[in-house]
């Protein structure tokens, strides 16, 4: 009889230790699972947008006259964004994402058009989107527009960016595949590598 106890003493010991060892196991695996770095998910939103933009004249950053519309009627994609060459924050972050993505998009990149037009003309002079253009090392590809008040006003109300302010100015990319394609709107800052992951994306369809 007390060797039946005995043993049934030890059984139950075992059993014991072998649900600690399971819980303990389960609990380091969840303590694990907390520690591991989350997986990064993308910053920005995206949609699908048509917009009619004014039929306004810009100049680049060399001083000739630039048309709109004409600049948008290109054949092949585009990729569009609203800067100026003050900005501390964000327009440095989206001219870098795209001077990297130059090098990124490799051979494809002679078939694109980059547009960066100015929010700020009273500052921002043909000479100055010169100099800023230098800086991110702009490829022929990549062309920089300012213009008068009014006409780039026109301009972010066709592209529903316009703030009222300069300082109010969000990041947001501009894709379009070709002349008669709606344009993807993209609302937040991305990786140059994500940029180049939409351009593909878009292009496939």
């Amino acid at each position: 009889m007390a060797l039946a106890l005995l043993l049934s003493a030890v059984a139950l010991l075992a059993v014991g230790k072998i649900i600690a060892t399971a819980a303990w196991q389960q609990s380091a695996a969840h303590d694990h699972e907390h520690d591991a770095p989350p997986q990064r998910r993308e910053q920005y939103s995206r949609a699908l947008v048509y917009y009619q933009p004014p039929d306004v004249r810009l100049v680049d950053m060399t001083g000739a006259e630039v048309r709109l519309v004409s600049a948008l009627n290109y054949a092949g994609p585009i990729l569009l964004q609203f800067i100026f060459t003050t900005c501390p924050t964000i327009c440095p972050v989206m001219s870098g994402t795209w001077a990297a993505a130059q090098d990124t998009f490799g051979a494809e990149l002679e078939r694109i058009r980059m547009l960066s037009i100015s929010i700020d003309p009273e500052y921002d002079t043909p000479a100055r989107l010169q100099e800023y253009a230098q800086r991110f090392k702009a490829k022929p590809q990549w062309r920089f527009l300012t213009g008068k008040l009014e006409d780039l006003v026109s301009v972010q109300r066709a592209f529903d960016v316009y703030q009222g302010n300069k300082m109010q100015h969000q990041p947001i990319t501009f894709l379009r595949a070709a002349p008669t394609e709606p344009w993807v709107r993209l609302n937040g800052f991305m990786s140059a590598a994500e940029l180049v992951a939409e351009y593909r994306r878009l292009m496939a369809r």
